[in-house]
């Protein structure tokens, strides 16, 4: 089912969006979409550690549990993050009301995110309001304890939201290279962060020849659960195929299937040059590979900022229950061969089974950038080893390096 709907004007006014960053992570996410200037949302900043509130200017500056935490932070234990938030749910509930959808980012691993972000998100699904968290998972060098802390976060989590996004922070080493700084790292995550959420408010609050109704965003992502995104983006003669590629089968990607979707929200964004032809042949990919079933949202934004590039975003929802493999099994395909690509920027992906990184090409007519966010399409089997974020599991300050201290609150 695809649902256009013809338009001038921006049909999306009265949809109130709010980004909540919790932690340190979430709010040094908030932080750079503000410096990238995200625009038609309203930020929110929640932290146990006073001290990483300071100079959040912009918008609402939230400090949680100041009674149990005295303004000092959770100490990266998720039990007290949770307690935090507990004792300031009236205040985040006087915060989320009135919104149409939330977004939550977080950083899993730590204190303040895990412990909190799954609080806040049961009370914006309480307020009836569409709740989507985007978060990361650490990277390899911040300690096995802390990556297994994270994944009970993220499955606690899961249980609080309509659609949840989660960007390993591993994925990110393969493209960018051992000889990265930390600071540019940490910079990069923050960006996949940025390019999920605004992949998703450009399509309902930007002005387009082809509008999405919140409604229709509505559909396609509550009670979604699992959810992997996908931006490509291009110009050139050959740009719309191009780009729907690189959104939808990234090298990186392959063992991704949109035939398990329920539901497959598009965007795309052009100056107002965009053909018919152009729009026709991005959505006869898509419809190619998506499932009969699926719910399939189209809309199209005019950005002139953009000039000759045109960019693709593809949100698959309601992926859980079976993998990849087993997808293709099902419906007798094989693995998509790769698209034409000038350089693959990001990559991320929350499969934790192996890829590897296909050589970038060069090609004069055209530009290309991948940005890729996939999400986990089976939940794992809890292991035995799996950390419990209950009291009899007390994190140490000694297991966290000094210098995630601060990302780890």
């Amino acid at each position: 089912m695809n649902v256009f709907d013809l338009a001038e004007d921006n049909l999306s006014d009265n949809a109130v969006i709010k980004v909540i960053g919790v932690g340190g992570g979430g709010g040094n996410a908030v932080r750079h979409m503000l410096e990238n200037r995200l625009e038609g949302v309203e930020f929110i900043c929640a932290n146990t550690d006073s001290k990483a509130l300071i100079g959040f200017e912009t918008g609402v500056s939230l400090q949680l549990g100041s009674t149990i935490t005295k303004g000092l932070g959770a100490g990266a234990n998720p039990e007290v993050g949770r307690d935090s938030a507990l004792e300031d749910q009236e205040k985040i509930t006087q915060l989320l009301t009135g919104a149409d959808m939330v977004f939550i980012t977080a950083g899993m691993g730590g204190g303040t995110g895990t412990g909190a972000a799954p609080v806040i998100a049961k009370v914006a699904r309480e307020l009836g309001i569409l709740t989507v968290a985007v978060v990361t998972k650490p990277f390899p060098f911040e300690g096995r304890r802390r990556a297994r802390v994270a994944e009970e976060g993220v499955r606690e989590l899961r249980e609080n939201v309509d659609s949840l996004i989660t960007v390993p922070n591993e994925r990110l080493l393969p493209v960018l290279g051992k000889n990265i700084s930390l600071l540019k790292a940490f910079g990069e995550a923050n960006n996949v962060l940025f390019n999920a959420v605004q992949g998703i408010t450009d399509l309902i609050m930007r002005p387009g020849l082809i509008n999405v109704d919140f409604a229709d965003v509505r559909t396609v992502m509550s009670e979604m659960g699992m959810a992997m995104m996908g931006t490509g983006s291009a110009s050139g003669e050959d740009r719309a195929r191009v780009a729907a590629e690189a959104a939808i089968h990234n090298p990186l990607l392959e063992d991704i299937n949109l035939k398990g979707a329920r539901g497959v929200l598009v965007n795309i964004t052009a100056n107002e040059e965009v053909g018919l032809s152009e729009f026709t042949e991005v959505g006869g990919i898509i419809e190619e590979y998506a499932s009969e079933d699926a719910t399939v949202v189209i809309g199209c934004a005019i950005d002139p900022s953009v000039g000759d590039e045109m960019r693709v975003t593809v949100v698959a929802t309601g992926l859980e229950g079976r993998s990849a493999v087993e997808m293709k099994s099902a419906v007798g395909e094989s693995v998509v061969s790769q698209p034409v690509m000038a350089k693959v920027e990001q990559v991320i992906e929350s499969n934790e089974s192996s890829m590897t990184v296909a050589p970038s090409m060069s090609k004069p007519s055209q530009s290309v950038k991948a940005e890729v966010v996939e999400k986990n399409l089976e939940e794992k089997n809890e292991s035995a080893d799996s950390a419990s974020i209950s009291s009899g599991d007390k994190l140490s300050y000694l297991d966290i390096p000094a210098f995630l201290r601060r990302q780890a609150d």
